[in-house]
């Protein structure tokens, strides 16, 4: 697929910084929202309209928030190849919608760890649903646009403006600096773990 029109996201970030213009501007070009949390509640502040990720799955968000992406109607939502007519039959054998656009930011890690927690405690802080969920879209490029950082909301909406959608090369991009993302993700969790006793 070359260009990808946005009609359905998912947000669900830890930065909100500049969340709600980015919401705003999916809304305006007919996209719907679906959140978790505290991005959830935020959105909703804002006055736009966001359907719950636990709308999506018909299943709450357990062991303290531990588990609420982690579910199929999400990531076959994300990791479906529109170009391939098998996957799509699939999603509509299971009444599962595909989305378009994944924005998520991680857990900061970091932050937790600066702040002196024991090991138990900083490792509550290690993200796992935000890491799939950005793996996932990131190898679906081709049909999916992951945004792993609110520096890069201005480009996504230049791409839409412009072009109606977005295109293969941006998502390509995208991908590419989402792979980078997380692997410094893991290699900072790496240190960490390697540096504390358990």
């Amino acid at each position: 697929m070359e260009l990808l029109p946005v009609k359905r996201a998912i947000l669900s970030v830890t930065d909100k910084t500049g969340l709600a213009d980015f919401g705003r501007f999916l809304v305006d070009k007919g996209c719907e929202l679906v959140s978790t949390g505290g991005t959830k509640k935020m959105l909703s502040e804002a006055g736009l309209p966001v359907t719950s990720v636990s709308d999506v799955t018909d299943f709450p968000e357990i062991l303290g928030g531990r588990v609420k992406t982690l579910h199929p109607n999400i990531h076959a939502g994300i990791l479906a190849d529109k170009d391939d007519e098998a996957h799509m039959e699939t999603l509509r054998d299971f009444g599962i919608e595909p989305f378009d656009l994944i924005c998520v930011n991680l857990y900061n890690f970091a932050a937790a760890v600066a702040k002196g927690l024991d090991l138990k405690a900083a490792v509550e802080q290690i993200d796992i649903g935000g890491p799939t969920m950005l793996r996932a879209t990131a190898k679906n490029f081709h049909s999916i646009c992951v945004v792993p950082d609110p520096k890069y909301y201005g480009q996504v909406q230049e791409e839409i403006e412009q072009n109606g959608g977005i295109s293969l090369a941006f998502r390509k991009e995208m991908a590419t600096l989402t792979f980078k993302l997380t692997s410094q993700y893991d290699a900072m969790i790496t240190k960490y773990l390697s540096e504390h006793d358990a």
